[in-house]
């Protein structure tokens, strides 16, 4: 299951931009697939473009990306994070993002790392400076304030849909269970009519068993109709288990509605 297939996205969508005008960082949610479930916000020149734009430099942030966990420093000298979006212990995305100074920048050291991945060093500096800076305490307490504020709207939005989901099916159950006793009463009924007439036939068996001197043909017909309803009573009571073995087995998916989550 993937986290738009239950989750309202557009809220999603809004806590990250949210989050991202009041922080300055930048931020963008990935499924476990690794696909894009958002937009991204604040992403910047300096690493979609400058960074990112050269072979070299494409190499090292796809090796941060692969590598990096929780809040780290990411190989041109800027702060990242990559924070897991988890519902009950399974993985289902990360929230990534950062791209954010941590203390105002060492113009040589940044032009030495726009050297090593082939970026031109005047352009490079330049898209630095527009870069925001952060303290590391802040960038930390913004970043994981972001993973907590989005687990717990995506484990809201899952239990949720599982509720719905269980009382839907809570009430196939029940409008089922209540269609099988409306045939328990039907059959009950049943066998109760062929009961009257089993009594009914008896006596008359009786009467002929006083007379079969004389009517030996007219009892042993009277026998075999006691035979017939005997037979017609058997189905029934079969019709009766069956049915209370349906309600068994209804009653038992009521009592286990949480197994088909994945």
């Amino acid at each position: 299951m993937k986290i738009q297939e239950f989750c309202d996205m557009a809220a999603f969508g809004d806590i990250m931009k949210n989050w991202a005008d009041a922080t300055g960082l930048a931020c963008v949610a990935v499924g476990a697939d690794g696909e894009y479930i958002s937009d991204s916000y604040n992403f910047t020149e300096f690493c979609m473009k400058c960074t990112r734009g050269t072979e070299e430099g494409r190499k090292r942030c796809e090796k941060n990306d692969r590598e990096g966990k929780g809040i780290y420093h990411c190989h041109a000298g800027l702060m990242d994070f990559a924070i897991d979006l988890v519902i009950d212990g399974k993985k289902y995305g990360q929230v990534i993002g950062g791209q954010i100074l941590p203390e105002n920048p060492d113009e040589d050291k940044f032009r030495q790392v726009a050297k090593e991945i082939g970026a031109d060093p005047d352009r490079y500096i330049d898209a630095l400076h527009k870069v925001n800076v952060r303290s590391e305490k802040e960038i930390r307490a913004s970043a994981n304030l972001l993973g907590e504020v989005l687990n717990n709207f995506i484990n809201a939005q899952y239990y949720s849909m599982r509720t719905h989901r269980d009382m839907e099916k809570l009430t196939t159950g029940i409008t089922k269970t209540q269609a099988l006793v409306k045939d328990i009463i039907k059959c009950t009924a049943e066998l109760q009519n062929l009961q009257k007439h089993q009594r009914i036939v008896a006596i008359n068996a009786s009467i002929e068993a006083a007379r079969v001197g004389q009517a030996g043909r007219g009892f042993a017909v009277v026998a075999e109709e006691v035979q017939k309803l005997s037979e017609s009573s058997s189905e029934s009571n079969k019709k009766i288990e069956n049915i209370v073995n349906e309600i068994k087995d209804t009653v038992a998916g009521l009592t286990d509605l949480d197994k088909d989550d994945e």
